[in-house]
């Protein structure tokens, strides 16, 4: 068992600090001093060793704290008439019951998986029992303080408390029990990877349950909640006797990860299908316009559906939540105040909102798969004056797609504010509606600035930039702190409206100077 769990830990390692070396090589400012045999320079492979113990560290916490502080606590704190501590418990048994169907640790197909039991050739059985039991630790160390942090801080009982990681445990373990006894007597393999469409029905049903019944005033009782709580935690000790004795660990992982990878190329394989299904081949498609206008015209047509759907789709779903909420308000008059109150001061949660909503990832990669992957092997492609003029055609382009839901949240919030009790001051409502468009200006700017200057595709259409990715997980780091910040609407909205002009500014200027050597295929 030790000898498996120190290989396990050492593949698993190899694997995260090859991915951390590589990375770092795509770094600009890092490329040139770091050598080309990168993987052999012991200092380096140090480093990255140490970054990788640190990050299986910080991931014991960090995916639990972020758990407890939005799912539960965060989401938690819309229902201000519900009791604390029942509110906690209701959406904790509901959500946990949805972790465990999706997320059992035992059948999911990771590559680390893949290449110890099927190349590697391991004791699939012992494989399988030493990772699921440090798997398994992981949630009682990870989930322990922050149960113990917020349970208490919603007046939760002390002994539920130290109870809530053992339940979570147990929980998983028996939804594996059942699993394993289904493999037995049926055959039916389980892939956390591939739900069926009962399972997506009953995460659903339960979703609704944890966020939905407390807004109906209905909770679980915290008597009943440690009921179940007691219940699932001696199940769970039940369930180790079949874990351990289970016979076909072999077979099993054999079959989930072959499903697996030919799933990954049948995946592959479908999404381009899609893709062209999505492009329109009608050769009736004319331009009348000339140079990069006419060849932005033909992508635009050619593209719609991809371009266009999401679109249209958000800013309908925007519409219907914003009448919606018009309807709410004429059946429960008493929810105008909050509700006013929220629109003038919760003005920055929506750069996460519209962070979330834009296209701007999905033009860039239509635009390379599709156009530039071919006509970046051609010098006059990349010319400066030719950069940045087609830079300015797809940017006026990608805000022309990203506008239109912008526009019906915008001009939506500006309603809900009229509707709620209006303002006092009413550059309140331009605020809303341009600042709201500002934000999704911004993203546009922003997603096809990093296109041009960090492009992150090889000849192959496969992302090869490490730069590229960590800037991604920084927008999304920024856009996610903002959810926290409370500001005035006016004074929030003026300070978007003069950032997303500066940036668009500066964005032309470094696309002009540095696109010319950064717009190009990797290698």
């Amino acid at each position: 068992m030790n000898k498996t769990l120190r290989i396990s830990f050492a593949l698993r390692n190899t694997y995260r600090v090859n991915s951390i070396l590589f990375s770092l090589k795509q770094i600009p400012l890092l490329k040139k001093l770091l050598p080309n045999r990168l993987y052999q320079v012991h200092g380096l492979k140090v480093f990255a060793n140490v970054l990788s113990v640190l990050w299986e560290i910080i991931s014991v916490f960090l995916g639990k704290g972020l758990y407890f502080l939005i799912m539960i606590v965060g989401i938690g704190a819309l229902y201000q008439k519900v009791p604390a501590d029942r509110l906690f418990l209701h959406i904790l048994l509901f959500l946990t019951s949805v972790g465990s169907f999706a997320n059992t640790y035992m059948f999911n197909p990771t590559k680390d998986k893949y290449y110890a039991m099927i190349l590697m050739r391991m004791n699939a059985r012992e494989y399988t029992l030493v990772n699921y039991t440090y798997a398994i630790l992981k949630v009682i160390v990870g989930f322990l303080p922050f149960s113990l942090l917020f349970g208490l801080a919603a007046g939760v009982p002390l002994p539920l408390c130290i109870l809530i990681p053992f339940f979570v445990a147990g929980f998983k373990m028996t939804i594996a029990l059942i699993q394993l006894t289904d493999y037995e007597k049926r055959g039916i393999i389980p892939n956390e990877n591939k739900l069926s469409k009962y399972a997506w029905i009953g995460i659903l049903v339960l979703l609704a349950a944890a966020y939905g019944l407390p807004a109906l005033g209905i909770t679980v009782p915290v008597s009943a909640a440690a009921v179940v709580m007691g219940i699932v935690i001696v199940l769970g000790i039940v369930s180790i006797w079949k874990i351990k004795t289970f016979s076909f660990y072999q077979e099993m992982n054999k079959e989930i990860l072959r499903d697996s990878m030919n799933q990954m190329d049948k995946v592959k394989e479908v999404q381009k299908e899609q893709s062209n299904r999505l492009i329109s081949g009608d050769t009736s498609i004319k331009s009348s316009r000339k140079g990069f206008e006419y060849l932005n015209e033909l992508f635009m047509k050619r593209h719609q559906k991809i371009l266009w759907k999401a679109s249209k789709r958000v800013a309908f779903v925007s519409l219907i939540l914003v009448l919606g909420a018009l309807l709410l308000f004429y059946l429960a008059p008493e929810i105008r105040d909050k509700t006013n109150e929220l629109i003038l001061t919760y003005l920055p949660y929506f750069v996460f909102i519209m962070y979330a909503i834009n296209r701007g990832t999905g033009f860039t990669n239509a635009l390379f798969m599709n156009c530039d992957h071919s006509l970046l092997t051609y010098s006059f492609y990349k010319q400066p004056g030719f950069v940045l003029k087609l830079f300015q055609i797809r940017l006026r382009e990608i805000i022309k797609v990203n506008l239109l839901p912008a526009a019906v949240i915008g001009g939506g919030l500006s309603m809900l504010l009229f509707a709620s009790g209006g303002t006092d001051n009413p550059w309140n409502y331009a605020a809303l509606i341009v600042s709201i468009l500002c934000m999704s200006m911004f993203f546009s700017v922003h997603y096809l600035t990093i296109y041009y200057l960090l492009q992150p595709y090889n000849a192959g259409t496969e992302m090869k930039s490490g730069t590229y990715q960590i800037v991604l997980s920084v927008t999304y780091v920024v856009c996610f702190l903002f959810m926290r910040l409370r500001m005035s609407t006016l004074l929030f909205g003026a300070l978007t409206i003069v950032f997303c002009v500066a940036y668009s500014v500066a964005a032309c200027v470094l696309v002009y100077f540095l696109a010319p050597k950064t717009f190009r295929l990797r290698t």
